[in-house]
Protein backbone atom coordinates (compact mmCIF):
# COMPACT_ATOMS: atom_id res chain seq x y z
CA UNK A 1 0.00 0.00 0.00
CA UNK A 2 2.87 2.36 0.81
CA UNK A 3 4.36 1.65 -2.61
CA UNK A 4 1.10 2.48 -4.38
CA UNK A 5 0.62 5.66 -2.36
CA UNK A 6 4.16 6.80 -3.13
CA UNK A 7 3.54 6.12 -6.82
CA UNK A 8 0.29 8.10 -6.79
CA UNK A 9 1.82 11.01 -4.88
CA UNK A 10 4.13 11.56 -7.82
CA UNK A 11 1.33 11.54 -10.38
CA UNK A 12 -1.07 14.23 -11.57
CA UNK A 13 -3.77 14.19 -8.88
CA UNK A 14 -6.42 15.02 -11.44
CA UNK A 15 -5.88 11.67 -13.19
CA UNK A 16 -4.98 8.72 -10.95
CA UNK A 17 -3.92 5.54 -12.81
CA UNK A 18 -3.81 1.99 -11.47
CA UNK A 19 -0.21 0.73 -11.92
CA UNK A 20 -1.47 -2.77 -12.73
CA UNK A 21 -4.45 -2.45 -15.11
CA UNK A 22 -3.87 1.23 -16.10
CA UNK A 23 -7.51 2.15 -15.28
CA UNK A 24 -7.90 5.84 -14.35
CA UNK A 25 -9.85 7.16 -11.37
CA UNK A 26 -11.26 10.56 -10.51
CA UNK A 27 -11.19 11.32 -7.61
CA UNK A 28 -8.34 9.32 -6.00
CA UNK A 29 -9.81 6.06 -4.56
CA UNK A 30 -9.44 4.90 -0.97
CA UNK A 31 -7.42 1.64 -0.86
CA UNK A 32 -8.45 -1.35 1.23
CA UNK A 33 -6.76 -4.67 2.01
CA UNK A 34 -7.89 -7.78 0.08
CA UNK A 35 -8.29 -10.05 3.06
CA UNK A 36 -9.03 -13.20 1.05
CA UNK A 37 -5.86 -12.86 -1.05
CA UNK A 38 -3.83 -12.03 2.03
CA UNK A 39 -5.06 -15.17 3.78
CA UNK A 40 -4.16 -17.33 0.80
CA UNK A 41 -0.66 -15.85 0.65
CA UNK A 42 -0.09 -16.44 4.36
CA UNK A 43 -1.24 -20.05 4.04
CA UNK A 44 1.05 -20.61 1.03
CA UNK A 45 4.00 -19.20 2.94
CA UNK A 46 3.44 -21.63 5.81
CA UNK A 47 2.89 -24.80 3.78
CA UNK A 48 3.36 -24.70 0.03
CA UNK A 49 6.72 -22.97 -0.26
CA UNK A 50 8.27 -24.95 2.54
CA UNK A 51 7.09 -28.21 1.00
CA UNK A 52 8.34 -27.17 -2.41
CA UNK A 53 11.69 -26.10 -0.99
CA UNK A 54 12.06 -29.34 0.95
CA UNK A 55 11.08 -31.49 -2.04
CA UNK A 56 13.59 -29.63 -4.18
CA UNK A 57 16.46 -30.38 -1.74
CA UNK A 58 15.76 -34.09 -1.18
CA UNK A 59 17.65 -36.57 -3.36
CA UNK A 60 15.71 -38.37 -6.07
CA UNK A 61 16.50 -41.66 -7.86
CA UNK A 62 18.81 -39.91 -10.35
CA UNK A 63 20.56 -37.69 -7.78
CA UNK A 64 23.66 -38.29 -5.65
CA UNK A 65 22.52 -38.47 -2.01
CA UNK A 66 24.38 -37.19 1.04
CA UNK A 67 26.08 -40.11 2.80
CA UNK A 68 25.68 -38.51 6.26
CA UNK A 69 21.98 -37.65 6.23
CA UNK A 70 19.70 -39.92 8.29
CA UNK A 71 16.15 -40.65 7.28
CA UNK A 72 15.25 -39.00 4.01
CA UNK A 73 18.56 -37.94 2.45
CA UNK A 74 19.27 -34.54 0.92
CA UNK A 75 20.99 -34.00 -2.40
CA UNK A 76 24.78 -34.03 -2.25
CA UNK A 77 26.44 -30.66 -2.86
CA UNK A 78 30.02 -31.98 -3.24
CA UNK A 79 31.90 -35.29 -3.23
CA UNK A 80 35.29 -35.73 -1.51
CA UNK A 81 37.92 -37.79 -3.34
CA UNK A 82 39.83 -38.35 -0.08
CA UNK A 83 36.90 -39.36 2.13
CA UNK A 84 35.20 -41.12 -0.79
CA UNK A 85 31.88 -39.72 0.41
CA UNK A 86 29.27 -37.20 -0.75
CA UNK A 87 27.98 -34.35 1.41
CA UNK A 88 24.99 -32.02 1.45
CA UNK A 89 25.64 -28.34 2.22
CA UNK A 90 25.10 -28.89 5.96
CA UNK A 91 27.43 -31.86 6.39
CA UNK A 92 30.02 -30.36 4.01
CA UNK A 93 30.62 -27.41 6.32
CA UNK A 94 33.28 -29.32 8.28
CA UNK A 95 35.44 -29.45 5.12
CA UNK A 96 35.46 -25.65 5.15
CA UNK A 97 36.02 -25.25 8.92
CA UNK A 98 38.39 -28.09 9.98
CA UNK A 99 42.01 -27.46 8.92
CA UNK A 100 42.94 -31.07 7.89
CA UNK A 101 39.74 -31.41 5.88
CA UNK A 102 40.38 -28.19 3.98
CA UNK A 103 43.15 -29.99 2.05
CA UNK A 104 40.77 -32.62 0.70
CA UNK A 105 39.86 -32.62 -2.98
CA UNK A 106 36.20 -31.66 -3.50
CA UNK A 107 34.49 -32.32 -6.82
CA UNK A 108 30.97 -32.19 -8.22
CA UNK A 109 28.67 -34.91 -6.79
CA UNK A 110 29.72 -38.29 -8.21
CA UNK A 111 28.20 -41.77 -8.10
CA UNK A 112 31.49 -43.43 -9.08
CA UNK A 113 33.55 -42.73 -5.94
CA UNK A 114 33.86 -46.41 -5.13
CA UNK A 115 35.61 -46.99 -8.42
CA UNK A 116 38.59 -45.18 -6.84
CA UNK A 117 38.91 -47.95 -4.22
CA UNK A 118 41.12 -50.97 -4.89
CA UNK A 119 38.86 -54.03 -4.99
CA UNK A 120 41.69 -56.23 -3.66
CA UNK A 121 43.05 -54.15 -0.78
CA UNK A 122 40.06 -51.87 -0.12
CA UNK A 123 42.37 -48.82 -0.27
CA UNK A 124 42.10 -45.61 -2.24
CA UNK A 125 44.01 -45.85 -5.53
CA UNK A 126 46.37 -42.86 -5.66
CA UNK A 127 49.05 -44.41 -7.91
CA UNK A 128 49.13 -45.09 -11.65
CA UNK A 129 51.11 -48.07 -12.98
CA UNK A 130 52.70 -46.81 -16.18
CA UNK A 131 53.75 -50.33 -17.18
CA UNK A 132 50.18 -51.68 -17.13
CA UNK A 133 48.43 -48.36 -17.76
CA UNK A 134 46.04 -48.76 -14.79
CA UNK A 135 45.31 -47.20 -11.40
CA UNK A 136 46.54 -49.06 -8.30
CA UNK A 137 46.81 -48.54 -4.55
CA UNK A 138 50.03 -48.36 -2.53
CA UNK A 139 49.80 -52.05 -1.58
CA UNK A 140 49.47 -53.11 -5.22
CA UNK A 141 52.84 -51.50 -5.98
CA UNK A 142 54.49 -54.01 -3.57
CA UNK A 143 52.40 -56.93 -4.74
CA UNK A 144 51.36 -57.81 -8.30
CA UNK A 145 52.82 -54.57 -9.71
CA UNK A 146 56.20 -54.96 -8.05
CA UNK A 147 59.04 -53.84 -10.35
CA UNK A 148 56.69 -51.80 -12.54
CA UNK A 149 56.90 -48.04 -13.09
CA UNK A 150 54.63 -46.35 -10.51
CA UNK A 151 53.82 -42.64 -10.74
CA UNK A 152 51.33 -40.47 -8.94
CA UNK A 153 47.88 -40.29 -10.45
CA UNK A 154 48.28 -36.51 -10.70
CA UNK A 155 51.55 -36.82 -12.66
CA UNK A 156 50.06 -39.44 -14.97
CA UNK A 157 47.00 -37.25 -15.45
CA UNK A 158 49.25 -34.34 -16.41
CA UNK A 159 51.04 -36.47 -19.01
CA UNK A 160 47.82 -37.89 -20.37
CA UNK A 161 46.32 -34.39 -20.37
CA UNK A 162 49.12 -33.24 -22.68
CA UNK A 163 48.44 -36.20 -24.97
CA UNK A 164 44.74 -35.41 -24.80
CA UNK A 165 45.38 -31.83 -25.86
CA UNK A 166 47.59 -33.06 -28.69
CA UNK A 167 44.88 -35.51 -29.76
CA UNK A 168 42.30 -32.75 -29.61
CA UNK A 169 44.54 -30.54 -31.74
CA UNK A 170 44.87 -33.41 -34.21
CA UNK A 171 41.09 -33.96 -34.22
CA UNK A 172 40.44 -30.23 -34.60
CA UNK A 173 42.96 -30.10 -37.45
CA UNK A 174 41.26 -33.05 -39.11
CA UNK A 175 37.91 -31.35 -38.64
CA UNK A 176 39.34 -28.21 -40.21
CA UNK A 177 40.81 -30.27 -43.06
CA UNK A 178 37.47 -31.98 -43.65
CA UNK A 179 35.67 -28.64 -43.51
CA UNK A 180 38.20 -27.24 -45.98
CA UNK A 181 37.59 -30.28 -48.20
CA UNK A 182 33.84 -29.67 -47.98
CA UNK A 183 34.42 -26.03 -48.93
CA UNK A 184 36.66 -27.09 -51.81
CA UNK A 185 34.02 -29.54 -53.00
CA UNK A 186 31.38 -26.83 -52.72
CA UNK A 187 33.64 -24.50 -54.70
CA UNK A 188 34.05 -27.28 -57.26
CA UNK A 189 30.26 -27.71 -57.45
CA UNK A 190 29.89 -23.97 -57.96
CA UNK A 191 32.72 -23.95 -60.52
CA UNK A 192 31.18 -26.89 -62.42
CA UNK A 193 27.80 -25.14 -62.47
CA UNK A 194 29.41 -21.85 -63.49
CA UNK A 195 31.44 -23.44 -66.29
CA UNK A 196 28.44 -25.54 -67.41
CA UNK A 197 26.23 -22.43 -67.61
CA UNK A 198 28.92 -20.54 -69.52
CA UNK A 199 29.48 -23.51 -71.87
CA UNK A 200 25.74 -23.79 -72.55
CA UNK A 201 25.61 -20.05 -73.24
CA UNK A 202 28.67 -20.17 -75.50
CA UNK A 203 27.42 -23.28 -77.31
CA UNK A 204 24.03 -21.71 -77.94
CA UNK A 205 25.74 -18.60 -79.23
CA UNK A 206 27.99 -20.65 -81.55
CA UNK A 207 25.10 -22.73 -82.86
CA UNK A 208 23.05 -19.55 -83.32
CA UNK A 209 25.90 -18.05 -85.31
CA UNK A 210 26.18 -21.26 -87.32
CA UNK A 211 22.44 -21.25 -88.04
CA UNK A 212 22.61 -17.56 -88.93
CA UNK A 213 25.53 -18.24 -91.28
CA UNK A 214 23.66 -21.09 -92.99
CA UNK A 215 20.55 -18.91 -93.29
CA UNK A 216 22.68 -16.14 -94.77
CA UNK A 217 24.21 -18.55 -97.29
CA UNK A 218 20.74 -19.89 -98.09
CA UNK A 219 19.52 -16.34 -98.67
CA UNK A 220 22.51 -15.62 -100.93
CA UNK A 221 21.84 -18.77 -102.98
CA UNK A 222 18.16 -17.88 -103.22
CA UNK A 223 19.02 -14.32 -104.31
CA UNK A 224 21.43 -15.57 -106.94
CA UNK A 225 18.85 -18.06 -108.23
CA UNK A 226 16.23 -15.33 -108.46
CA UNK A 227 18.67 -12.98 -110.16
CA UNK A 228 19.64 -15.66 -112.65
CA UNK A 229 15.95 -16.48 -113.13
CA UNK A 230 15.17 -12.83 -113.89
CA UNK A 231 18.06 -12.58 -116.35
CA UNK A 232 17.15 -15.78 -118.18
CA UNK A 233 13.43 -14.95 -118.26
CA UNK A 234 14.26 -11.49 -119.65
CA UNK A 235 16.45 -13.00 -122.34
CA UNK A 236 13.81 -15.56 -123.30
CA UNK A 237 11.04 -12.93 -123.38
CA UNK A 238 13.15 -10.65 -125.55
CA UNK A 239 13.71 -13.49 -127.99
CA UNK A 240 10.04 -14.38 -127.77
CA UNK A 241 9.01 -10.80 -128.67
CA UNK A 242 11.40 -10.79 -131.61
CA UNK A 243 9.93 -14.02 -132.89
CA UNK A 244 6.40 -12.68 -132.44
CA UNK A 245 7.36 -9.61 -134.48
CA UNK A 246 8.79 -11.80 -137.24
CA UNK A 247 5.58 -13.85 -137.25
CA UNK A 248 3.51 -10.69 -137.73
CA UNK A 249 5.81 -9.52 -140.52
CA UNK A 250 5.66 -12.89 -142.27
CA UNK A 251 1.89 -12.98 -142.03
CA UNK A 252 1.68 -9.51 -143.57
CA UNK A 253 4.00 -10.63 -146.38
CA UNK A 254 1.89 -13.68 -146.91
CA UNK A 255 -1.25 -11.54 -147.31
CA UNK A 256 0.47 -9.19 -149.78
CA UNK A 257 1.82 -12.09 -151.83
CA UNK A 258 -1.57 -13.68 -151.84
CA UNK A 259 -3.16 -10.49 -153.14
CA UNK A 260 -0.41 -10.18 -155.77
CA UNK A 261 -1.14 -13.69 -156.96
CA UNK A 262 -4.67 -12.58 -157.82
CA UNK A 263 -3.50 -9.66 -160.05
CA UNK A 264 -4.60 -10.15 -163.66
CA UNK A 265 -2.33 -7.47 -165.04
CA UNK A 266 0.88 -9.23 -165.93
CA UNK A 267 2.90 -6.05 -166.09
CA UNK A 268 1.68 -4.96 -162.64
CA UNK A 269 2.53 -8.41 -161.21
CA UNK A 270 6.06 -8.31 -162.54
CA UNK A 271 6.55 -4.80 -161.31
CA UNK A 272 5.53 -5.49 -157.69
CA UNK A 273 6.85 -9.00 -157.24
CA UNK A 274 10.54 -8.15 -156.68
CA UNK A 275 9.79 -5.87 -153.74
CA UNK A 276 7.21 -8.14 -152.17
CA UNK A 277 9.23 -11.31 -152.46
CA UNK A 278 12.18 -10.01 -150.41
CA UNK A 279 12.09 -11.31 -146.76
CA UNK A 280 14.02 -10.07 -143.68
CA UNK A 281 16.76 -12.23 -142.22
CA UNK A 282 15.12 -14.78 -139.91
CA UNK A 283 16.24 -15.29 -136.25
CA UNK A 284 18.76 -18.06 -135.90
CA UNK A 285 16.96 -21.00 -134.33
CA UNK A 286 20.22 -22.22 -132.76
CA UNK A 287 20.06 -19.36 -130.25
CA UNK A 288 16.96 -20.93 -128.81
CA UNK A 289 18.26 -23.42 -126.26
CA UNK A 290 15.35 -25.12 -124.54
CA UNK A 291 16.39 -27.31 -121.55
CA UNK A 292 13.23 -28.45 -119.85
CA UNK A 293 13.61 -29.63 -116.17
CA UNK A 294 17.35 -29.01 -116.20
CA UNK A 295 17.57 -25.40 -115.06
CA UNK A 296 19.77 -24.85 -111.93
CA UNK A 297 20.46 -28.55 -111.52
CA UNK A 298 24.11 -27.78 -110.89
CA UNK A 299 23.14 -25.41 -108.06
CA UNK A 300 20.96 -28.09 -106.46
CA UNK A 301 23.79 -30.57 -106.77
CA UNK A 302 26.26 -28.14 -105.18
CA UNK A 303 23.91 -27.43 -102.26
CA UNK A 304 23.34 -31.16 -101.78
CA UNK A 305 27.10 -31.73 -101.73
CA UNK A 306 27.46 -28.97 -99.13
CA UNK A 307 24.77 -30.60 -97.00
CA UNK A 308 26.50 -33.97 -97.17
CA UNK A 309 29.83 -32.43 -96.25
CA UNK A 310 28.32 -30.56 -93.28
CA UNK A 311 26.71 -33.77 -92.08
CA UNK A 312 30.08 -35.53 -92.25
CA UNK A 313 31.78 -32.70 -90.34
CA UNK A 314 29.03 -32.57 -87.69
CA UNK A 315 29.19 -36.34 -87.24
CA UNK A 316 32.96 -36.26 -86.87
CA UNK A 317 33.02 -33.26 -84.50
CA UNK A 318 30.08 -34.52 -82.47
CA UNK A 319 31.99 -37.74 -81.85
CA UNK A 320 34.90 -35.64 -80.59
CA UNK A 321 32.59 -33.62 -78.32
CA UNK A 322 30.96 -36.81 -76.98
CA UNK A 323 34.37 -38.30 -76.19
CA UNK A 324 35.22 -35.23 -74.10
CA UNK A 325 32.10 -35.84 -72.01
CA UNK A 326 32.93 -39.54 -71.63
CA UNK A 327 36.53 -38.80 -70.63
CA UNK A 328 35.42 -35.98 -68.29
CA UNK A 329 37.57 -33.48 -70.16
CA UNK A 330 34.93 -30.77 -70.19
CA UNK A 331 36.59 -28.28 -67.84
CA UNK A 332 39.71 -26.84 -69.37
CA UNK A 333 42.72 -26.59 -67.00
CA UNK A 334 43.93 -23.20 -65.90
CA UNK A 335 47.13 -22.11 -67.66
CA UNK A 336 50.25 -22.34 -65.52
CA UNK A 337 51.35 -18.92 -64.18
CA UNK A 338 54.29 -17.21 -65.87
CA UNK A 339 55.09 -14.14 -63.76
CA UNK A 340 55.43 -13.80 -59.99
CA UNK A 341 52.33 -11.61 -59.90
CA UNK A 342 50.38 -14.48 -61.47
CA UNK A 343 51.85 -16.96 -58.97
CA UNK A 344 50.85 -14.72 -56.05
CA UNK A 345 47.20 -15.08 -57.09
CA UNK A 346 47.50 -18.67 -55.77
CA UNK A 347 49.44 -17.67 -52.64
CA UNK A 348 48.41 -19.57 -49.49
CA UNK A 349 49.36 -19.31 -45.81
CA UNK A 350 51.36 -22.30 -44.56
CA UNK A 351 51.71 -23.06 -40.83
CA UNK A 352 53.73 -25.95 -39.43
CA UNK A 353 52.10 -28.75 -37.45
CA UNK A 354 53.52 -29.08 -33.87
CA UNK A 355 52.24 -32.65 -33.74
CA UNK A 356 54.59 -33.73 -36.58
CA UNK A 357 57.72 -31.66 -35.76
CA UNK A 358 60.87 -33.52 -34.69
CA UNK A 359 61.96 -32.93 -31.08
CA UNK A 360 65.26 -31.40 -32.30
CA UNK A 361 63.42 -28.66 -34.15
CA UNK A 362 62.18 -25.46 -32.51
CA UNK A 363 59.01 -23.88 -33.87
CA UNK A 364 58.42 -20.15 -33.82
CA UNK A 365 55.46 -18.71 -31.98
CA UNK A 366 53.42 -18.43 -35.16
CA UNK A 367 54.33 -21.97 -36.34
CA UNK A 368 55.79 -20.54 -39.57
CA UNK A 369 59.52 -20.84 -38.83
CA UNK A 370 61.55 -23.91 -37.80
CA UNK A 371 65.12 -23.96 -36.43
CA UNK A 372 67.48 -26.91 -35.77
CA UNK A 373 68.63 -26.79 -32.13
CA UNK A 374 70.85 -28.97 -29.93
CA UNK A 375 68.48 -29.17 -26.97
CA UNK A 376 65.62 -31.67 -27.21
CA UNK A 377 62.24 -29.97 -27.09
CA UNK A 378 59.59 -31.20 -24.58
CA UNK A 379 57.01 -32.19 -27.16
CA UNK A 380 54.47 -34.83 -26.18
CA UNK A 381 54.60 -38.32 -27.64
CA UNK A 382 52.48 -38.72 -30.75
CA UNK A 383 52.38 -41.31 -33.55
CA UNK A 384 52.47 -38.56 -36.20
CA UNK A 385 55.75 -37.05 -34.90
CA UNK A 386 58.91 -37.44 -37.02
CA UNK A 387 61.55 -39.40 -35.11
CA UNK A 388 64.10 -40.46 -37.70
CA UNK A 389 64.89 -37.16 -39.45
CA UNK A 390 64.61 -33.47 -38.55
CA UNK A 391 61.42 -32.90 -40.51
CA UNK A 392 58.00 -31.28 -40.14
CA UNK A 393 54.79 -31.11 -42.19
CA UNK A 394 52.25 -28.33 -42.56
CA UNK A 395 48.90 -28.20 -40.84
CA UNK A 396 47.14 -27.38 -44.10
CA UNK A 397 46.33 -30.06 -46.64
CA UNK A 398 46.78 -28.97 -50.25
CA UNK A 399 44.48 -29.67 -53.20
CA UNK A 400 43.81 -27.48 -56.20
CA UNK A 401 46.30 -24.70 -57.11
CA UNK A 402 48.62 -23.27 -54.42
CA UNK A 403 51.84 -21.25 -54.25
CA UNK A 404 54.14 -20.62 -51.27
CA UNK A 405 57.68 -19.43 -50.58
CA UNK A 406 60.29 -20.68 -48.09
CA UNK A 407 63.15 -18.48 -46.83
CA UNK A 408 66.33 -20.50 -46.09
CA UNK A 409 69.19 -19.59 -43.78
CA UNK A 410 72.20 -21.64 -42.69
CA UNK A 411 73.09 -25.12 -43.89
CA UNK A 412 71.27 -27.93 -45.65
CA UNK A 413 67.50 -27.63 -46.13
CA UNK A 414 65.02 -29.72 -48.13
CA UNK A 415 61.84 -28.05 -49.37
CA UNK A 416 59.25 -30.75 -49.94
CA UNK A 417 55.66 -31.88 -50.38
CA UNK A 418 54.40 -35.22 -49.06
CA UNK A 419 51.36 -37.38 -48.43
CA UNK A 420 50.12 -37.55 -44.85
CA UNK A 421 51.11 -41.25 -44.58
CA UNK A 422 54.80 -40.58 -45.31
CA UNK A 423 57.09 -42.57 -42.99
CA UNK A 424 57.83 -40.85 -39.68
CA UNK A 425 60.96 -42.83 -38.87
CA UNK A 426 62.44 -44.71 -41.80
CA UNK A 427 63.30 -42.20 -44.52
CA UNK A 428 63.74 -38.52 -45.24
CA UNK A 429 61.75 -36.50 -47.75
CA UNK A 430 62.36 -37.60 -51.34
CA UNK A 431 63.66 -41.05 -50.39
CA UNK A 432 60.28 -42.76 -50.88
CA UNK A 433 57.37 -42.68 -53.33
CA UNK A 434 55.24 -40.54 -50.99
CA UNK A 435 57.26 -37.32 -51.03
CA UNK A 436 59.04 -34.97 -53.45
CA UNK A 437 61.91 -32.79 -52.26
CA UNK A 438 64.31 -30.12 -53.55
CA UNK A 439 67.54 -30.42 -51.53
CA UNK A 440 69.48 -27.13 -51.12
CA UNK A 441 73.04 -27.52 -49.82
CA UNK A 442 76.47 -26.01 -50.51
CA UNK A 443 75.21 -23.73 -53.32
CA UNK A 444 73.81 -26.71 -55.24
CA UNK A 445 70.37 -28.17 -55.87
CA UNK A 446 69.27 -31.78 -56.15
CA UNK A 447 65.74 -33.05 -56.67
CA UNK A 448 64.86 -36.27 -54.87
CA UNK A 449 62.00 -38.71 -55.44
CA UNK A 450 61.85 -42.40 -54.51
CA UNK A 451 65.58 -42.44 -53.66
CA UNK A 452 66.53 -41.09 -57.10
CA UNK A 453 68.55 -37.87 -57.15
CA UNK A 454 68.48 -35.46 -60.10
CA UNK A 455 71.05 -32.61 -60.20
CA UNK A 456 69.32 -29.28 -60.77
CA UNK A 457 71.22 -26.29 -62.22
CA UNK A 458 70.11 -22.81 -61.31
CA UNK A 459 71.03 -19.54 -59.58
CA UNK A 460 71.57 -19.71 -55.84
CA UNK A 461 68.94 -17.91 -53.81
CA UNK A 462 67.78 -17.86 -50.19
CA UNK A 463 64.12 -18.05 -51.18
CA UNK A 464 62.47 -21.01 -52.89
CA UNK A 465 59.00 -20.73 -54.47
CA UNK A 466 56.79 -23.81 -54.80
CA UNK A 467 53.82 -24.03 -57.21
CA UNK A 468 51.40 -26.95 -56.94
CA UNK A 469 48.51 -27.81 -59.25
CA UNK A 470 47.18 -30.93 -57.57
CA UNK A 471 44.49 -31.59 -60.17
CA UNK A 472 46.86 -31.44 -63.15
CA UNK A 473 49.70 -33.17 -61.27
CA UNK A 474 52.14 -30.25 -61.61
CA UNK A 475 54.82 -29.48 -58.98
CA UNK A 476 57.37 -26.74 -59.75
CA UNK A 477 60.26 -25.29 -57.73
CA UNK A 478 61.53 -21.76 -58.41
CA UNK A 479 64.47 -19.63 -57.34
CA UNK A 480 62.93 -16.32 -56.22
CA UNK A 481 64.91 -13.07 -56.27
CA UNK A 482 64.27 -10.08 -58.49
CA UNK A 483 63.10 -12.60 -61.07
CA UNK A 484 61.75 -16.15 -60.86
CA UNK A 485 63.81 -18.98 -62.33
CA UNK A 486 62.35 -22.44 -62.80
CA UNK A 487 64.62 -24.98 -61.10
CA UNK A 488 62.66 -28.21 -61.55
CA UNK A 489 59.19 -29.23 -62.72
CA UNK A 490 57.38 -32.50 -61.99
CA UNK A 491 54.46 -33.85 -64.04
CA UNK A 492 52.77 -36.77 -62.31
CA UNK A 493 49.44 -37.94 -60.84
CA UNK A 494 48.77 -37.16 -57.18
CA UNK A 495 46.49 -39.73 -55.55
CA UNK A 496 46.15 -38.11 -52.08
CA UNK A 497 46.08 -34.71 -50.48
CA UNK A 498 49.55 -33.18 -50.13
CA UNK A 499 51.21 -31.32 -47.25
CA UNK A 500 54.09 -28.84 -47.44
CA UNK A 501 57.21 -29.89 -45.54
CA UNK A 502 60.84 -29.05 -44.77
CA UNK A 503 63.86 -30.95 -43.50
CA UNK A 504 66.52 -28.96 -41.61
CA UNK A 505 69.86 -30.71 -41.04
CA UNK A 506 72.45 -28.38 -39.46
CA UNK A 507 72.21 -26.79 -36.02
CA UNK A 508 71.20 -23.14 -36.33
CA UNK A 509 69.73 -23.63 -39.82
CA UNK A 510 66.25 -22.16 -40.28
CA UNK A 511 63.44 -22.45 -42.79
CA UNK A 512 60.55 -19.99 -42.71
CA UNK A 513 57.29 -20.09 -44.66
CA UNK A 514 57.06 -16.40 -45.39
CA UNK A 515 54.18 -14.28 -46.62
CA UNK A 516 54.91 -13.46 -50.29
CA UNK A 517 54.74 -9.76 -51.18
Amino acid sequence: MNCIKTYWNGEDQRKICCPQCRQTFRPRPILGKNTMLAALVEQLKKTGLQAARADHCYAGPEDVACDFCTGRKLKAFKSCLVCLASYCEKHLQSHYDVAPLKKHKLVEPSKTLQENVCSRHDEVMKISCRSDQQSICSLCSFDEHKGHIPVSAAAERTERQRELEASRQNIQQRIQDKENDVKLLQQEVEAISRYADKTVEDSEKIFTELIRLIQKRSSNVKQQIRSQQESEVSRVKELQEKLQQEIIELKRKDVELKQLSYTEDHNQFLHNYPSLSQLSEPTDSSSIDVRPLRYFEDVTAAVSALRDKLQDILTEKWTDISLRFIQGDVLLPQPEPKTRAEFLKYSCQITLDPITVHTSLLLSEGYRKVTKVTQTQPYSRHPDRFTGWFQVLSRESLTGCHYWEVELSGGEVSVAVAYSNVSRAATKFGHNDRSWALNCVNNTYNFWFNKISTPVPGPQCSRIGVYLDHTEGILSFYSVSETMTLLHRVQTTFTQRLYAGVRVFNTGTTAEFCKPK
